[in-house]
This record gives C-alpha cells, sequence and structure tokens, in this order.
C-alpha cells in the first residue's frame, strides 16, 4: 500500500451506508484497498442537533416536498475538512462529461468533494456560500444526489494513474478521443456461424489500429453524429482509413 493515495475523494450524503456498499466493489473498491484513491464518506445527519436527527425543513413560501437545510450541512462539510473544491450534484449544474472526469481525475492528490442533494434541493445558501459549483449527470430527475455522486466517482477514478491494470484501457473508451468506442471480440473466433473479423486475428498490428479507428468513425457517424460535428466533421485522415476498410 503507498504512503500517499494519488486521489483524495470526499463524499457528503444522508445515505453513507448506499454510497459505501458501492464504493467496496469493483475498480473503485480494488483502488481503495491499494491505497491509490483514498474516498471519505461523511454522513450529513452527524451535525444534526435534534433528537431525530433532521437534515430538512419546509421551504419558505410554501410548497411540496422539503429542503435540505444549511445548518447541519454547513456544519458537517466544515467538520470534516474534507478536500475542495466541493461539488454539488444538482439537475442546474454543469453537464459531467468525459472531460468533466478527466478534468476531476487530474486534480491529483489534492482531490475534491462531492454533495448529494436530498428531497427537493438544497437551501440556496448551501449554493451559494458553501459549495464551489455545480455538477449535473443529465436531464433527469433523480430522488437524490447519490447516484449522481457514483456515476462522478465511477467515470473519475478509473482515469487516476495506477488505478486500472491496463492504462491503455481508459484511453481507448467511448469518448476519449470524441468517438464511441470500437465493437471488442474474445473467444471463441467463431459462434454459431459468427466469425470474429479477419483483421483482428491477423496479427498486424497497425493494421488491427486503422481498422478499429475506422469501426470507431462509423460507430460515431450512426449514432452520435454530433460527437463527429463537434470534433469538426471528418478529416482527410478520418476518410482515408473508412475508405481502406470500405466504410465510408
Amino acid at each position: 500500500m503507498s504512503d500517499e493515495p494519488a486521489m483524495r475523494i470526499g463524499v457528503f450524503t444522508i445515505f453513507p451506508d448506499m454510497v459505501e456498499s458501492y464504493c467496496a466493489a469493483s475498480v473503485i473498491g480494488r483502488a481503495r484497498r491499494a491505497g491509490t484513491v483514498e474516498i471519505a464518506v461523511h454522513d450529513l445527519r452527524s451535525e444534526a442537533h435534534d433528537p431525530h436527527r433532521s437534515v430538512d425543513d419546509a421551504p419558505f413560501g410554501g410548497g411540496a416536498g422539503m429542503v435540505l437545510a444549511p445548518e447541519p450541512v454547513f456544519e458537517a462539510v466544515e467538520a470534516a475538512r474534507s478536500p475542495r473544491p466541493l461539488y454539488l450534484l444538482s439537475p442546474g449544474g454543469r453537464r459531467f462529461d468525459q472531460g468533466v472526469a478527466e478534468e476531476l481525475a487530474s486534480r491529483g492528490p489534492g482531490g475534491f468533494s462531492l454533495l448529494c442533494g436530498r428531497y427537493e434541493g438544497v437551501d440556496q445558501r448551501i449554493a451559494d456560500h458553501l459549495v464551489d459549483g455545480e455538477i449535473s449527470v443529465g436531464d433527469f430527475v433523480l430522488a437524490g444526489g447519490e447516484l449522481a455522486a457514483l456515476i462522478v466517482l465511477e467515470a473519475t477514478v478509473r482515469l487516476v494513474p495506477g488505478v486500472l491494470g491496463n492504462e491503455a484501457s481508459s484511453s481507448e473508451e467511448s469518448f476519449t478521443a470524441g468517438l464511441l468506442e470500437y465493437p471488442q471480440y474474445t473467444r471463441p473466433a467463431d459462434f454459431r456461424g459468427w466469425s470474429v473479423p479477419e483483421v483482428l486475428r491477423s496479427g498486424d498490428h497497425g493494421r488491427v489500429a486503422r481498422w478499429r479507428h475506422a469501426q470507431s468513425l462509423k460507430r460515431t457517424l450512426e449514432r452520435r453524429p454530433d460527437l463527429i460535428a463537434a470534433r469538426g466533421g471528418l478529416s482527410a485522415a478520418d476518410r482515408r482509413v473508412l475508405e481502406e476498410f470500405g466504410l465510408e
């Protein structure tokens, strides 16, 4: 185990067991056990002072639902001294994508923290005076920020150096180069009459790389043409590799 983790991350939630359970498994769990990543999960109810450990209250002005109150949230964050910046998971935040994951992963040991909203949202003073920014994982409604936080954790932690056994894995995945990932195959070479493409069995690594790039381009053109447009369209090299494999 290393003495210094490659990254520190804090998560503030009213459901710490939910977050801890996920973070004990798979890639994140291995990274924590290896000491590569340190994830501290903080219970927002730890700083609630009433007998019921309440963290919410009715909204001023009326309306449905409850709102996360400022006192326990501020006090929990201040007591934890968790890494900054602190991001609130919120529908109005910056859209989370692979580029944002790469930004977070590049922070190194300094790390960052996440605050999971719940109920009808958080008291606006939390957003205005406590957090350093807001992140959204998409245009849909969740019951709380825990699932959103886990998405951010999963996408970010796997990019931290030393987390994946094969560092090429993260560099060749969908969205890393603005394209969807090429199709993957494994043994057997023939399954129910469906064969693995000959090029992948050729041993010609250069041709394999060009085929994979062509397949990524083809898949992205068919499924996410907006990503091709964001790259400025097809380059001359893109067109050549598509033509090489009869895909243009």
